[in-house]
């Protein structure tokens, strides 16, 4: 029997929503939209970037989780993997039941056709999904249509003998999804690069030629089967994962399109070279309202809020250490104390202690983001936080 799929939501979004707005909402952090954005208590002013946050692909892929459980209360019901890259929201899909693949006993091939699987918002893989079909269990996509997009535009570059050169990490759950679309067509071939050093090397194979087995061995886990740079770089088209840094993307779109014209000049350009901007709106808004409020606001220090393994968060953190202390955190629980911060420093690997890190006396304006997993209750309880820290031991 196929699998029931359910893209559109289960028709039970106000069934939900007093839930949803217990678990999310934040009455502060309301207040501070109203006041201009702005925030000031005792010594302490917030300055909140104008886009942060949930976005609208986000909120509908929670909202549908919290949808699949009212409508199937008593069915096991799982998600392929975190249904986004946020701790406080897969705990609390934990909390209703809904369990993570990766954390169940049983795996994907044991999984019975009245079991409910939910997709995550940056989608699975074509080889995935043509897995769990088979398995006749019930199905429901939270994939984003910015992804959606993306694949689109994939799908388009291998119909037409184009190469997709991949701007994201080679083992985000997005990036793999959006490669494997390349390869639902025969022939379909796909490149992932992560930075511009990376994209110089492939632009200088492209212009030069070189050592095949070494260009292999450098990105051979980040290319399709049978991959062969003498064959498949003559033709490219430029994608991205969604929430990479926009800039570095245009950077990487500008190393390529010179890398083909200089090999094959200006009047074989169209024919052998593709671009189209694949990062999300919502994802360049919080990226660009985080470059005007570090160019509009007199800052002393700033405060990313998200997990740190979201790649769009990390890309704001990344956006804001080029000019001020910056300080990505996973929740209100990373301030200890007006001394310790606990952090993901720019660039680093794993969460480390930071001290002397809130301005001791007078005025101290903090900006803050946050990344498009971060629900706004995390964000006030921060919020809250920081005006504790920065008043301790003063008359409120």
């Amino acid at each position: 029997m196929p699998s029931l799929i359910f893209r559109r939501g289960l028709a039970l979004r106000d069934a939900v929503a007093g839930t949803l707005n217990a678990d999310y909402h934040s009455a502060l952090v309301e207040r501070v939209k109203a006041q201009g954005y702005e925030h000031t208590d005792g010594r302490l002013t917030v300055h909140l970037a104008r886009e942060f946050g949930f976005c609208y692909g986000v909120d509908r892929a929670v909202d549908y989780a919290y949808q699949a459980r009212h409508r199937f209360p008593d069915r096991p019901i799982y998600v392929t993997g975190e249904i986004i890259h946020n701790p406080h929201v897969n705990g609390k899909l934990r909390a209703l039941g809904i369990r993570i693949l990766g954390d169940a006993v049983q795996g994907l091939d044991r999984l019975r056709p009245s079991d409910v699987v939910i997709l995550p918002a940056f989608g699975v893989t074509a080889d995935l999904l043509a897995r769990l079909e088979a398995t006749g269990c019930t199905l429901i996509d939270t994939t984003c249509g910015s992804v959606l997009n993306v694949w689109k535009t994939v799908r388009r570059y291998a119909q037409d003998g184009f190469t997709a050169v991949i701007h994201g990490k080679v083992h985000h759950e997005e990036t793999r999804a959006t490669a494997s679309q390349a390869q639902q067509y025969p022939g379909g071939r796909f490149l992932i690069v992560l930075t511009r050093d990376e994209a110089a090397l492939v632009a200088d194979y492209i212009r030069h030629g070189g050592d095949r087995a070494a260009f292999m061995a450098r990105f051979g886990e980040a290319a399709s089967p049978g991959f062969d740079p003498d064959r498949d770089l003559g033709r490219v088209g430029l994608a991205n994962q969604t929430t990479m840094l926009m800039s570095e993307s245009l950077a990487i779109e500008e190393v390529f399109r010179e890398a083909m014209r200089d090999r094959y000049g200006e009047r074989e350009l169209d024919g052998r070279f593709r671009a189209f901007e694949t990062i999300c709106s919502a994802t360049e808004d919080r990226q660009q309202a985080v470059v005007t409020l570090l160019r509009d606001c007199r800052l002393d220090l700033m405060v990313v809020i998200g997990g740190y393994n979201s790649s769009n968060t990390r890309n704001l953190a990344r956006i804001c250490a080029s000019g001020l202390p910056t300080f990505h955190i996973a929740d209100a629980e990373c301030l200890v104390s007006a001394d310790e911060i606990r952090q993901r420093p720019v660039g680093g690997s794993a969460e480390t202690a930071t001290r002397g890190w809130l301005p001791h006396g007078g005025a101290v304006a903090v900006g803050l983001t946050a990344g498009a997993s971060t629900p706004d209750v995390i964000v006030g309880q921060v919020i809250e936080r920081l005006g504790h820290f920065a008043n301790a031991g003063r008359p409120r």
